[in-house]
């Protein structure tokens, strides 16, 4: 079998890149994280006003299930590399997200809280370098960028639609009873994704033989994924999850004739403005990566991001500031994502693909872990203008590391790692 692929015996590289297949992937994120985030959204006032626990317990609830989705991720990073398995991972990854994130509603503690943002977490982490893999195949490598961006746009467009129905929601049936909606969109996910599934089918034929379950560590290192995953790292580190912006948004607006149901409501409303702003830069990110190459777009997400938490650090009790800091924060997440997908993509061959994004999701998850552990417990202990001077500090880093590390763009090895032949 010959290791590259002539440009004019691959479709993909005559035509097009946009196809139905890419749509679904995009749909079916659009659709389950529509859903989570319904729970994401609520999930601060659920915590700390229905079960009364502490912003460090919050910290530690998202932190521990990031971590888990990093587990999860590397996990199924070995059986992505397998084609004829990705579709099937992914379909059963968004279902497992539907039903453990609706179950939350049903939790009388905060444990039981834990314990089922961490199933959904860790079906969402298992799904997630199959559903990658699957768009990287459906594509040529000069289209990544757009690719991702698209999915990305997809994912954020839910996390819009989420949080506006959340705030309808909560005002019409109350918090918990807001949670039980969750489940509903992971149904039209899972559909979507066996769409995806159909169309790479027929794009990418079937091994002769089957592929051993492993991580390939060894094929990755050559690669050169160490140096990329440095200022990923970095980043991730600071990257806090976004319920801790809720809460810090809630509190604030928390403040003189305003309720605490007005205070949530408007948190969510202005997390939904993030939400859109980042499905707007994903989507520009996407075509500015295959243009420019990802270095520049990430280290410009990192910048924003650096603003936002500055931003976050002041005590604002209007709405206008903290709009301001979502908004940053939103642009600045639509392109870094976007970028660390395309690195991936960009790197390895498809074989390797399923474990490139394994254990890219792991240093995500990682890092999701430290950052919100490690700003939740300053927040708790001394305030949150440290929490977030400590997450600013990591952005920064990792804007500045992405520029300077040789073999950080990913680019250089677009050309040695083409598609395999199909047939």
């Amino acid at each position: 079998m010959d290791t590259e692929k002539q440009p004019s015996e691959d479709p993909k590289e005559q035509g097009g890149w946009f196809s139905a297949g890419v749509g679904s992937v995009s749909a079916a994120s659009f659709f389950s994280d529509s859903g989570h985030e319904i729970a994401t959204a609520v999930m601060p006032s659920f915590l700390t006003s229905t079960l009364h626990a502490s912003p460090g317990a919050l910290g530690l609830v998202e932190g521990v299930s990031d971590a888990l989705t990093g587990v999860a991720k590397l996990a199924g990073g070995p059986l992505a590399n397998e084609p004829g398995r990705r579709a099937r991972i992914a379909t059963g990854g968004y279902l497992g997200t539907a039903a453990a994130t609706g179950a939350i509603g049903l939790a009388m503690t905060v444990w039981q809280v834990g314990v089922l943002r961490a199933l959904a977490w860790a079906s969402r982490g298992i799904r997630s370098p199959a559903r990658d893999s699957l768009l990287a195949s459906l594509v040529p490598p000069r289209a990544y960028g757009r690719a991702f961006g698209l999915e990305r746009t997809g994912d954020n467009l839910g996390a819009v639609v989420g949080p506006l129905l959340a705030a309808l929601l909560v005002t019409l049936v109350g918090i918990r009873e807001t949670l039980y909606f969750a489940a509903l969109p992971g149904l039209l996910a899972a559909v979507a994704i066996t769409i995806a599934g159909r169309e790479a089918r027929r794009t990418l034929a079937a091994p002769s033989a089957r592929r051993r379950i492993r991580l390939n560590v060894k094929e990755l290192r050559g690669a050169g994924m160490p140096r990329v995953l440095v200022p990923i790292a970095m980043f991730e580190l600071g990257n806090v999850a976004v319920t801790l912006l809720i809460l810090r948004a809630t509190q604030l607006l928390h403040h003189g004739t305003r309720d605490l149901a007005a205070a949530t409501s408007l948190a969510v409303l202005i997390y939904a403005a993030h939400n859109a702003f980042a499905a707007v830069m994903a989507y520009v990110g996407g075509h500015w990566i295959d243009r420019a190459g990802p270095r520049v777009t990430f280290a410009t997400g990192g910048v924003l991001y650096v603003a936002a938490y500055g931003m976050f650090a002041v005590s604002w009790h209007g709405w206008l500031p903290l709009l301001a800091a979502f908004v940053l924060a939103g642009c600045g997440i639509g392109f870094v994502e976007t970028a660390e997908s395309t690195l991936v993509a960009r790197m390895l061959p498809d074989e390797l693909r399923g474990s490139g994004f394994g254990v890219l999701g792991l240093v995500q998850a990682g890092g999701a872990l430290a950052s919100s552990s490690v700003v939740g417990l300053l927040w708790t202990v001394l305030s949150p203008t440290v929490g977030f001077t400590y997450a600013a500090a990591w952005a920064a880093a990792s804007a500045v590391t992405v520029l300077v590390l040789p073999g950080a763009a990913g680019r250089s090895r677009l050309r040695m790692h083409r598609r395999p032949r199909s047939g």
